[in-house]
């Protein structure tokens, strides 16, 4: 059983609130927007880090880091890349990418928008942790937690946050 923590769009940004939320899981997916290599490092020091580059990361994290990442955990084959679409308006690359892997979970960031949803389609768990840092035009920031337990994706939880200088009303 593992328990994955899931970020995106940090933009340089990883703070405590952060850290409080993933203090407990055994690794971070990180779907793209780093911010730095530095910053990369920072989080693979708090807790194991599986990542891939965004559109702002800049040399040295795509040298060190992927624009596809294809994983296993416990029974789970993972997709992640940081623009992947979302069911039904999936890019090219990544619906090439999806048809020939049949991963069971598909992560995706960039667009700043949480979004958890089931692809019927390609039998495939859909999850966009939204964005996770400071910078861009979200409100709330937000994260996600859940347990692989052999094949059974579980327990799934959302952190959010007000973003620096913005209410967030309900």
């Amino acid at each position: 059983m593992k328990r994955i923590g899931v970020i995106s769009d940090t933009h340089g940004t990883f703070d405590e609130v952060l850290r409080d939320f993933l203090r407990d899981v055994d690794e971070i997916w990180h779907a793209g927007d780093i911010g730095s290599i530095e910053l990369a490092d920072e989080i693979a020091k708090f807790k194991p880090l599986r990542a891939v580059y965004g559109n702002i990361d800049g040399g040295d994290t795509r040298y060190a880091y992927q624009p596809f990442a294809f994983f296993r955990v416990e029974d789970v084959d993972v997709l992640m890349t940081h623009i992947g679409g979302y069911p039904r308006h999936y890019s090219p690359q990544a619906l090439a990418k999806i048809q020939s892997a049949h991963p069971k979970i598909f992560v995706a960031g960039h667009s700043h928008i949480l979004r958890v949803e089931y692809d019927k389609i390609y039998d495939l768990l859909h999850i966009n942790p939204g964005a996770a840092g400071c910078y861009g035009f979200h409100k709330v920031r937000t994260a996600l937690r859940f347990t692989i337990d052999g094949e059974t994706i579980k327990d799934m939880e959302l952190g959010e946050w007000p973003r620096a200088g913005h209410k967030v009303q309900f």
